[in-house]
């Protein structure tokens, strides 16, 4: 299978809006091809879905294909073999959109002990909204966040955003949950 390719500078259009659509697993996603059709009769708009399999439960994105935009999936964004300095369609489409439309919330009952581990390219991490997101999730829902760490990203950048090491998070779910290790005298 050949991947398709996705690079924002070559994809802009000067005078126009470039509206990134996020459709998740929520009913709403039946939405989705009504919201690019009408915003397609507009002249000086692109328009790009980004769709989880749940959502494609939802509508099928020949709708969204035949109004004029692409859908991009999982599938698109590992497709083929990555090298480092290689775009990554979801940094593109960052760079790419002017907005960004989504219903994507989560509602998880703080019963457990829940631990975030930060992952994301410097630019993102660095945004205003990432700080608040982080402030609710750590002060007001009380989840423990730990990282991310600065090293150089897979996107290429070096910065502050990378997940913390996984030796570490293995070494908080021990201590967390007291695991013994297996004797290996089996």
């Amino acid at each position: 299978m050949v991947a398709r390719q996705f690079i924002a500078e070559t994809e802009r259009l000067p005078d126009h809006a470039h509206v990134l659509l996020i459709t998740t697993g929520s009913v709403a996603s039946i939405k989705a091809p009504l919201i690019v059709s009408a915003l397609l009769q507009y002249q000086n708009v692109r328009v790009e879905v980004v769709a989880t399999k749940e959502s494609l439960a939802f509508y099928d994105p020949a709708d969204v294909v035949n109004a004029g935009a692409r859908v991009w999936t999982d599938e698109d964004e590992w497709s083929g073999s990555y090298k480092i300095g290689d775009p990554i369609l979801h940094i593109e489409l960052r760079r790419w959109a002017d907005i960004v439309l989504t219903s994507l919330l989560r509602a998880l009952a703080p019963t457990t002990p829940t631990y975030v581990f930060p992952a994301m390219n410097t630019l993102m991490y660095e945004h205003p909204l990432t700080a608040e997101h982080l402030h609710v999730v750590r002060d007001v829902v009380r989840y423990q966040v730990v990282g991310p760490i600065g090293k150089n990203l897979a996107c290429g950048d070096v910065g502050l955003g990378a997940m913390t090491e996984w030796r570490d998070i293995v070494e908080i779910v021990v201590d967390q949950m007291k695991l013994v290790r297996k004797d290996n005298k089996s």
